[in-house]
């Protein structure tokens, strides 16, 4: 027994052994693991300090798995090197710096204290650009060399010297200069007498023109392509033409993917050959849902046929859906002139609309239209066929077939290209008709909106919106309901519900019978002769695309311009993601006129496309 017994002890002592030195081995490990150095520098703040952060190996591996104490000390060593490095951009020459370090505590944390003296910074003394060579007088140098950047008796910075060097480069890369070489680039820094001079002399050689453009495609016939260019052969080579061919041929619609290439450059004749690649796109279907207070849930369904024969035609039919709105579009698109700003459009719209409360329309549109570009205004003039049903309580149910001329004039950005704009500085449409074109009453329509905003600063921006709407007819109820205004929801006056501004009209009561007293008139809001909103919101960027809002919004859908506004106040969140802003809002009446009472808060979701 006691045999058996001893042997058996024996086993279990060494088990024990075993599992304590692992026991004690992963805590070794463990405490390896967690170790880390802190960093304590003083001197230094903002830039500096980053850019000091940046460069220390401290810094860097500060948080590696395994520090050995070795390693900590060769990392420490490199601090004076480095830190001198990190502070020469900035004109800081001859810094005094002293560091110590302190042996891990119980925590198993190093500790560095760098203390940094910056001493007198170096001062820029002569500083001289020349432009020499043919484009010497080229405003794309001229504009660098009238305001550069660099003074006497300016701190000397490295990054804005590189700035300065570079900047000329691009010019000459970008405009055609491609010979052009610098024929000095020196910065002389004297340290003793905290001095430096700049001396940057480019040669821009001889400016090179367009050549030939080659274009390997087969979706439209070339000599369509070629109306796409933004440049011609013979012209002064500019790059930024050939991105703006590029970008216009994308919008186009034909082509799944563009490529506009610069070829090797003849020296001789100084020309510049182009290949345009381009690989044709297929026919585009797309379903899309979404939510917004004003529309409760949408979905939308489309079919595009980006090329309809050799000549460019286009097709695009789309079906939206929502709560309170279904629309029905189908344009045939005929590119003319500058086929990326000029088209003519035939298009069919159809609409079934619930206008506030009390108006229900239905609407059929057939019609040409002409798209051009004017300076920085774009023009559409269209003449539709309109069939319109307008229900509501005053005249019951209308029925109208007209003709509608209409004229719109837009602002648009420098440079558009037909993209889509998701929105604009300016827009005005004025459309009317006539008793003699079929309209009920003669009435003038005009409708402007105008929205920018304004940067106050990196963080905080200002956004200020309005719209105003005139009708000139005598009987409002006269006007086909799709054609009156009406205000409130996400993007007229919040805190109210969409379209629920209204001018009010009592309207009598249904006939009873003999000896039954009268109903009392009902309020109805049929939709105003003219309509006018305004917003104030400051917006304050937040960390990770975040942001917050105030607001004041005014407006109203009136008959009279001197007819009462509604008011509201309210706070909002915004999170912007690359190509929406989402928002939501609180917002709260502060004056409602034609209202028993002011309404109480109101939630307000809007999605917005940004570009």
């Amino acid at each position: 027994m006691p045999a058996t017994v001893q042997p058996r002890r024996a086993r279990v002592a060494r088990l024990c052994l075993a599992a304590w030195t692992l026991i004690a081995a992963s805590m070794l490990l463990a405490s390896r693991a967690y170790a880390d150095i802190h960093i304590d520098i003083t001197g230094v703040e903002g830039e500096l300090r980053r850019n000091v952060l940046a460069l220390l190996s401290l810094e860097r591996y500060k948080d590696h798995d395994r520090l050995e104490p070795a390693a900590v000390q060769r990392l420490y060593n490199r601090i004076d090197d480095e830190v001198r490095t990190a502070l020469r951009p900035y004109g800081y020459y001859d810094p005094k710096i002293s560091s110590a370090i302190e042996p891990p505590d119980k925590e198993h944390h190093w500790h560095v204290a760098i203390n940094i003296d910056l001493g007198t910074p170096v001062l820029v003394g002569t500083i001289s650009v020349q432009v020499e060579g043919p484009g010497a007088g080229d405003a794309v140098f001229t504009r660098i060399t009238d305001a550069v950047p660099i003074h006497s008796g300016d701190q000397l910075n490295h990054g804005t010297y590189e700035q300065l060097k570079n900047s000329l480069e691009r010019a000459a890369a970008t405009y055609g200069y491609l010979d052009a070489r610098l024929l000095r680039n020196e910065m002389q820094v004297d340290k003793e007498a905290h001095r430096a001079a700049i001396y940057l002399q480019l040669d821009t050689g001889e400016r090179y023109t367009f050549g030939a453009t080659t274009i390997v495609q087969t979706s439209v016939k070339d000599r369509y392509v070629r109306r796409f260019l933004r440049y011609k052969e013979g012209d002064p080579y500019n790059a930024l033409e050939l991105l703006r061919t590029q970008f216009a041929l994308d919008d186009s619609q034909y082509y799944a993917s563009v490529e506009v290439e610069a070829g090797e450059r003849d020296r001789v004749q100084h020309t510049v050959p182009i290949t345009i690649r381009a690989k044709n796109s297929r026919i585009g279907y797309s379903l899309g849902g979404g939510y917004g207070t004003d529309t409760g849930f949408r979905g939308t369904l489309s079919l595009t046929v980006p090329r309809l024969n050799a000549y460019g035609h286009r097709f695009r039919v789309q079906m939206q859906l929502s709560q309170i709105q279904q629309t029905f579009d189908a344009r045939y698109d005929v590119p003319f002139g500058d086929p990326a700003l000029e088209k003519f459009t035939l298009e069919l719209n159809g609409q079934e609309s619930i206008l506030g409360n009390n108006v229900q329309t239905n609407a059929i549109q057939l019609g040409p239209g002409m798209t051009q570009i004017l300076g920085s205004w774009q023009r559409i003039v269209t003449v539709n066929g309109v069939h319109t049903v307008t229900d509501d309580p005053i005249i019951r149910r209308q029925i109208q077939n007209l003709i509608v001329p209409s004229l719109v004039f837009a602002s648009v950005p420098e440079g558009y290209l037909g993209e889509a704009l998701f929105s604009r500085g300016l827009y005005a449409q004025l459309i009317g008709s006539t008793t003699t074109l079929g309209a009920r009453e003669n009435f003038l329509r005009l409708d402007v909106q105008a929205e920018r905003v304004v940067d106050l600063s990196r963080r905080w921006h200002l956004l200020l919106r309005t719209e105003l709407g005139l009708n000139s007819i005598q009987h409002v109820e006269n006007l086909p309901g799709i054609y009156r205004f009406f205000a409130g929801g996400d993007r007229s006056v919040r805190g109210f519900a969409y379209d629920d501004l209204s001018p009010i009209v009592l309207v009598p009561g249904p006939p009873q019978p003999a000896g039954v007293p009268p109903l009392a008139a009902v309020p109805v809001k049929p939709g105003g002769r003219d309509l006018i909103t305004g917003t104030i919101e400051i917006e304050r960027d937040l960390p990770r695309n975040f942001g917050i809002a105030a607001f004041f919004d005014g407006g109203n859908a009136i008959d009279h311009l001197t007819d009462p506004l509604a008011y509201s106040v309210g706070i909002g969140f915004r999170l912007r993601l690359p190509v929406v802003t989402v928002g939501l809002d609180v917002a709260q009446a502060l004056k409602a006129p034609g209202f028993d009472g002011l309404p109480g808060p109101r939630l307000h979701l809007n999605i917005s496309p940004k570009l």
